[in-house]
């Protein structure tokens, strides 16, 4: 089986990989256990070194990767270098926390002495998709590592020379060799890895579809995984809102990675009053905004990951529009060869249409006049995915109250949503369970161990 590397500006493939080996991913397995041995008992003073060391690499060849995301997956070349300063970001809050995070936690019981005990599993499974390929990695990776295991990554397909390259910035940076592997190879081979008893537990980033089998295959061999899955992420705006800051932020968060984000906002539930305004200020904006080669810093969005992408994405908008739903902005895939496609606006979206029902990814934003804001918390939550949501009021006293309302694992306030190393991040429903980052994500692939001393 051969992996190819595709520019998605120009289709051009410019590296070939072959896939591992069954033989190949025996010994990558084996060494990943057999590091575990060690490396979880090395103090966190060593691991603190190693992953600081890891971020320097990052902002020192931030160029390199930056452009290196760009070219496989067809990011920005502005955003590909936000998200390698990010991934710095994170191996930096691990470094200094996880010690912290990881203390022993005393509790007062009958016994002398009583006290929870965190302790790493070993051999991680990182399943990880193309649309973030550093950042989703580096979120997983920095408490991982710092928690005492090691970690395998099956990264997409699509983006061979980024899993590998994240592997290089940990070798550079000091680790060792088995500490962190990255494995080409198909998504047939996931079901043999989690059956492996070296393998204890994964965690994976994707498609609703994706997380149902590993969930289906982990379930079978009693291993815990933590599944961030889609989203259709809602977006309020109320009548009281600043129309100016909502549209601005309403339109940076569905048009981030040219749409390709679990958390974009792509459901936008807008009061009756405001609506027009918000319509024809949106407009304005996407149409402002500027497409062409990802590598140019005045690019604000380029094309699709992958050409068969845009493809789904117009069928699913020409089968909303057949299903009555109106177009305000014209876009969409122009040339049926291309990856590129331009942003689109449509109205009138109801249920049985998969601009309704499914999670549009790519930069298609479906707008909703109306009357109230429960009815907005209803269409809001009526949907299978439970991501994030936002909410635009200058009365955010209201707001934080209809954010307990929504059926999400984040509601963010007058922002765009975004995941910080700060805050847990994950969602509810069909978009999965179990949590990254902050202190509780570092603890998703611990022993939570009791120990009671009489």
């Amino acid at each position: 089986m051969a992996i190819q590397s595709i520019n998605p500006a120009t289709q051009e493939i410019f590296k070939i990989f072959d896939a591992h080996t069954d033989e190949a991913l025996e010994n990558i397995v084996a060494q990943a256990d057999a590091t575990f041995r060690d490396w979880h008992q090395t103090s966190f003073a060593e691991r603190q070194n190693l992953m600081m060391k890891a971020a320097e690499i990052l902002e020192q060849e931030v160029d390199h990767y930056a452009e290196l995301i760009s070219l496989e997956m067809g990011k920005p070349i502005s955003q590909s270098l936000g998200e390698v300063k990010k991934c710095a970001n994170v191996c930096r809050f691990y470094a200094e926390k996880a010690q912290g995070f990881l203390q022993e936690e005393m509790i007062q019981t009958q016994a002398s002495k009583s006290f929870i005990s965190y302790e790493p599993l070993g051999v991680i499974l990182a399943i990880m998709p193309w649309n973030f390929p550093f950042w989703q990695v580096f979120r997983f990776a920095a408490p991982a590592l710092m928690a005492g295991n090691t970690g395998i990554l099956k990264h997409a397909s699509n983006v061979p020379q980024c899993a590998l390259a994240i592997e290089e910035v940990f070798r550079k940076a000091g680790f060792p060799v088995g500490a962190f592997t990255s494995i080409l190879v198909g998504a047939d081979k996931i079901e043999k890895l989690l059956q492996d008893d070296r393998i204890k537990a994964a965690t994976l980033t994707g498609s609703e579809g994706a997380g149902s089998k590993v969930a289906e295959a982990a379930g079978r061999e009693i291993k815990k995984v933590v599944l961030e899955l889609g989203g259709s992420d809602a977006f309020i705006v109320l009548e009281d809102a600043d129309i100016d800051q909502a549209v601005e932020t309403a339109v940076n968060s569905r048009m981030i990675n040219t749409g390709q984000s679990c958390i974009a906002a792509k459901r936008f539930m807008v009061a009756e009053p405001v609506a027009d305004a918000f319509l024809s200020k949106m407009k304005d904006i996407l149409e402002s905004k500027k497409t062409g080669d990802p590598l140019e810093k005045d690019s604000d969005f380029g094309p699709l990951a992958r050409r068969d992408l845009a493809t789904e994405l117009q069928k699913q908008v020409i089968e909303s529009v057949g299903k009555g739903a109106l177009v305000y902005l014209a876009g969409g895939q122009e040339d049926p060869d291309s990856a590129y496609f331009k942003p689109m606006i449509l109205t009138d979206v109801a249920p049985g249409m998969p601009a309704y029902d499914d999670e549009l990814f790519g930069p298609v934003a479906t707008v909703f006049r109306v009357k109230d804001e429960q009815e907005a918390i209803r269409i809001a939550n009526d949907h299978r995915y439970g991501l994030a949501a936002t909410i635009f009021t200058q009365d955010t006293a209201k707001a934080e109250k209809l954010a307990h309302q929504i059926e999400s694992g984040n509601v963010f306030i007058n922002a765009m949503v975004q995941s910080s190393p700060e805050m847990p991040f994950g969602g509810v429903k069909k978009s999965g369970f179990g949590r990254e980052l902050s202190y509780i994500g570092i603890r998703e692939f611990v022993n939570l161990k009791s120990i009671w001393i009489g």
